[in-house]
């Protein structure tokens, strides 16, 4: 169950916080590291402060994009600051640990992604994010040291872990054995989605890329929350490619015709 959570850092500047995160993460019982566009990698102070975890950084996967990172991902869980113009849905890491093993336990790939140690995730990157996980610290000493932020949800996510027995319930293992249809739509699957339904507003007059007015951050938002599945995206993606062969006029054939 564990090997299908992924923690995902995003632009790290200092070496250190990648060998702390691997760390905290071989601590707890995970093992899969992804490293979005690092500064240093690989690094001797990466090495040095991973004490133990070097076969987390020797398998850690590097890659240019948070939307490489998230390919497969069915549940994304992002750890920085809400975009305060759209509100978003908010977990404590208590129950970001439970939603990532309870969609673990289905088979699901899980994303805990980690924005810069300056900056935190930019809004489009928090947009890719189905929740955003907000740590509860003292408002007079708010940051915390990026190795530990990851060792929070680590340790969250491994006593959600313990909790279940380290195995799925009798529902989960049913729903592991459903058809493929049931699962969660991937991030990428999603991304391929937003941009069809992006391109089908923008032909339909419904949406003026001159003044988005944050349309699509609100759409991704409603369908982020929604949870759709494969079968659903199959419907929501034939709804859009019939609505933009209406809007070029083409005249509209069922399938079974």
């Amino acid at each position: 169950m564990l090997q299908n959570i992924r923690v995902v850092l995003v632009g790290t500047s200092h070496p250190g916080n990648i060998g702390g995160a691997a760390r905290a993460m071989k601590n707890m019982g995970l093992s899969r590291l992804v490293l979005v566009d690092p500064a240093m990698f690989p690094h001797h102070e990466a090495d040095a402060r991973a004490s133990g975890a070097g076969d987390i950084l020797e398998g850690a996967q590097v890659v240019a994009t948070l939307e490489d990172a998230l390919v497969g991902c069915n549940l994304v869980l992002g750890t920085s600051a809400r975009d305060r113009r759209i509100p978003w849905p908010l977990l404590d890491p208590r129950e970001a640990g439970v939603k990532t093993v309870e969609h673990a336990a289905q088979g699901e790939e899980i994303a805990l992604v980690f924005g810069r140690e300056y900056a935190g995730l930019t809004n489009e990157e928090l947009q890719r994010c189905h929740y955003h996980v907000h740590i509860p610290s003292d408002p007079e000493f708010s940051s915390l040291n990026l190795a530990a932020a990851v060792q929070v949800l680590s340790y969250e996510t491994r006593m959600a872990w313990l909790a279940a027995g380290g195995q799925a319930t009798k529902v989960e293992k049913f729903e592991v054995n459903s058809v493929r249809s049931t699962e969660l739509a991937t991030m990428d699957e999603m991304e391929k989605f937003y941009e069809h339904l992006e391109a089908t507003l923008v032909n339909i007059g419904f949406l003026d890329p001159e003044k988005p007015r944050h349309l699509m951050a609100r759409l991704r938002r409603l369908y982020g929350r929604s949870s759709v599945n494969r079968s659903e995206m199959s419907i929501l993606r034939g709804i859009l490619t019939e609505t933009q062969k209406a809007a070029n006029g083409e005249p509209y054939k069922r399938k079974d015709q």
